[in-house]
């Protein structure tokens, strides 16, 4: 059998990386701690799923890290650092600042082209997610995230449309002190600048607490015009970030508020590459995208008011009320686009013991969520690099020809859902279902063409999910579930039709995903924190993308898909040495489709790597740390008929940082030194999915930077 091209460069490098974990800690040995440290129990906050439980008495996979604890010297600025350490989710980072980073939870969300899809993200409880099913994360601030909790599983019979699994970003606990003040700074390769500036305190008594942060970044990035290491950039971004979280309590009820925002005027778009453009140079630019100057340029907020007070024992009731805007510009290889967009939601939820039934007793919950959504769009064409008059271009030298669309989309979801949970002894059951009915309305204002496109469509599920956990000791845990998702298209997939028609594509349906899922989690002699589960998904109807060419991509449902995977995590600490590894197997395959008149029942789903593997190892020091990160992914698949020499290849980087702390009465000064891809590796980091062209013209790859350095201080009033 094959070994996996991953395993081959994870083997490889072993070594070396052991190596480089011996020489950081003999330069510190004398300042090593050698009081040994128990694992911090891991707790889950009060989300709409737990309702503040242990992780052990749920009966779904669910992880949650604390990124800084776990691996200190973050920068705060990638997604994939965020959200490492989880196993079943993959994050492919496109080095690309006018593309988000494709997330993807057991394949969900994996064939993404922009946000991500598939899954439900949260800030401290509020959506991010659009009732479509779309998540932007380009507007979230990673400074103030303290830890991150992921559903690991379909669960749209808690959180609705596009639940293939739930990432909650929950802030850091705020300072105790009533006022402190803490500046970040890096500077690195690639012209990295990021200023950060962050405060936070507790006041009236512990009644209330406020944090929040304010940073700005400059990068050019690694893609260049022509990709020579002189030549210009074509990857700058200029962002600036905003995040703020205040609550109080006024006779027995917190309230809550959450800011986010965001003004990015640049994003330069280097696009994908074909193999032979990546084999030779990986660092250019698609000559395409330059020449139609393609970006885009964003400015958000988004806002949300939320309220909690205990009911009736160890019962609560939750409101919460959000809302925001949106505008986007941004021009394409193929046409330009522009979004004003205006988003509102708020939820109810009540939660109460109803006493027991016999031996049983019950916690009841009921609530209902509503969203709703209303996007102005406009479609130009793009007459960047045109040098001849036409139709759609008839002034030179005018980025913003022709108006080609112009049309309100309107997207509403309410979803009303219950659950109980039973306990008996030992064991926890829970039964949940959810009924969610989603709306769509396109009102099309571009009549000039002879045509009304305007029209609507409604999408209804009901997903009901069972599960059951068992403490089989008082440290572990074992479960099983069977659960349930759907997910509706989004208004651009319905949007974007083969044949350049407008309006609402009449053909596209929601998919839908049942999972089986049975695991283990527990504590291993007090310091062995450990985390297994298996299942099996059985797809139908899978939205599926396909490259209609001029880089435009079209939708449709591919007929069935199953999924089965294994996933395991283990952390530990052996005196200063905190490890932990996560690894991932996922056999995703067609069971049923035809794509393009090819028969692709039995091949792999693209996008997603058949194994994967994260292993960290952090050395504390008196007045420092060394970390080293391994991470590796097998080759991954870039169309549905898995075309012969077009995989892209596995891979494995090494990341090493190394940090330290000193205190001088009460300031306090962290200065941290990096290096990313220590070996230097070639790797392709994303790929863009079912592109058009044959194998030798297709622009599949986009690539993963090289080695990248950066140095980075913090600054405190007090330790933070």
């Amino acid at each position: 059998m094959r070994e996996p091209a991953a395993c081959v460069i994870l083997r490889h490098n072993g070594l070396t990386l052991i190596a480089v974990l011996a020489l950081a800690a003999a330069a510190g040995a004398q300042d090593t701690v050698q009081t040994p440290r128990r694992l911090p129990p891991v707790t889950v906050t009060r989300d709409a799923a737990s309702g503040g439980r242990s992780p052990l008495e749920l009966p779904y996979a669910i992880t949650t890290t604390r990124p800084d604890s776990l691996a200190p010297g973050l920068t705060h600025m990638l997604v994939d650092q965020a959200l490492a350490f989880v196993p079943g989710l993959t994050v492919a980072n496109r080095n690309n600042p006018s593309q988000d980073a494709r997330v993807s939870v057991r394949g969900f969300g994996a064939r993404s082209a922009f946000g991500v899809r598939s899954i439900r993200v949260l800030r401290d409880g509020m959506p991010l997610t659009l009732p479509d099913g779309q998540t932007p994360i380009d507007y979230l601030d990673l400074e103030n995230v303290g830890s991150v909790e992921t559903i690991r599983g379909t669960a749209s019979a808690l959180y609705g449309n596009a639940s293939g699994g739930v990432i909650d970003l929950r802030s850091s606990p705020p300072p105790s002190t009533p006022l402190a003040v803490q500046l970040r700074s890096w500077a690195g390769s690639n012209g990295l600048r990021r200023y950060v500036g962050l405060f936070g305190g507790t006041v009236a008594n512990g009644r209330a607490s406020y944090t929040g942060s304010i940073g700005r970044t400059m990068s050019d990035g690694f893609r260049r015009i022509g990709g020579s290491d002189t030549s210009q950039s074509y990857a700058r971004q200029r962002i600036t970030n905003v995040f703020v979280r205040a609550s109080t309590d006024i006779r027995g009820t917190e309230l809550s508020l959450v800011g986010l925002g965001l003004d990015m005027p640049v994003a330069q778009n280097p696009g994908a590459l074909t193999r032979v453009q990546f084999d030779t140079n990986p660092e250019m630019a698609d000559p395409q995208s330059v020449l139609k100057v393609a970006r885009k340029e964003v400015h958000q907020v988004q806002v949300g008011l939320g309220a909690r007070r205990a009911f009736r024992g160890d019962g609560e009731i939750v409101a919460q009320a959000y809302g925001g805007g949106r505008s986007l510009g941004n021009p394409l290889t193929f046409a330009i686009v522009g979004i004003d967009r205006r988003t509102a939601g708020a939820s109810l939820r009540a939660t109460m013991a109803l006493g027991s039934t016999g031996t049983v007793r019950h916690r009841f919950t009921a609530g209902v969520d509503a969203q709703r959504l209303n996007d102005a769009r406009k479609n130009w064409a793009n007459c960047n690099g045109v040098v001849a008059v036409s139709a759609n271009c008839p002034t030179l030298g005018v980025e913003r020809g022709q108006l080609s669309l112009s049309q309100r989309e309107i997207v509403t979801s309410v979803g009303p859902f219950v659950r109980d949970e039973m306990e008996a002894g030992r064991v926890r059951a829970t039964v949940g279902v959810r009924a969610d009915n989603t709306s769509f309305e396109v009102r099309d204002a571009f009549l000039t063409d002879g045509r009304n496109d305007s029209g609507t469509r409604s999408m209804r599920a009901v997903s009901p999910m069972v599960g059951l956990a068992v403490r089989v000791a008082p440290n572990h845990s074992a479960y099983a579930n069977v659960s349930s998702a759907f997910e509706t298209p989004t208004t651009t997939e319905l949007g974007n039709q083969a044949d350049g028609s407008a309006g609402l594509n009449r053909d596209l349906r929601p998919q839908y995903a049942t999972t089986y899922e049975a695991g283990m989690k527990g504590l291993l002699r007090t310091r062995v924190q450990y985390d297994v589960a298996i299942f099996d998904t059985r797809v139908r109807d899978e939205l599926i993308s396909f490259d209609i060419g001029n880089g435009r991509n079209a939708f449709r449902n591919a007929g069935r898909t199953f999924r089965r995977g294994v996933e395991a995590a283990v952390a530990t600490e052996l005196g200063p040495v905190s490890l932990a590894t996560a690894y991932t197997f996922s056999h995703f395959r067609f069971r049923q489709f035809v794509s393009g008149g090819t028969n692709v029942e039995g091949k792999l789903i693209p996008g997603i790597p058949e194994h994967q593997v994260q292993t960290s190892a952090t050395w504390r020091l008196r007045r420092g740390f060394v970390v080293a990160e391994w991470w590796a992914k097998d080759e991954v698949q870039v169309n549905d008929v898995n075309a012969a020499n077009t995989a892209a290849p596995g891979y494995a980087v090494v990341n090493l940082r190394i940090g330290g702390n000193a205190t001088f009465g009460r300031p306090w000064l962290a200065p941290v030194v990096g290096v990313q891809n220590l070996f230097d590796r070639k790797y392709v980091s994303s790929v863009a999915i079912n592109a058009a062209g044959t194998a030798t013209s297709a622009k599949f790859y986009e690539p993963g930077a090289g080695r990248s350095f950066f140095v980075g201080v913090s600054a405190a009033t007090a330790p933070w």
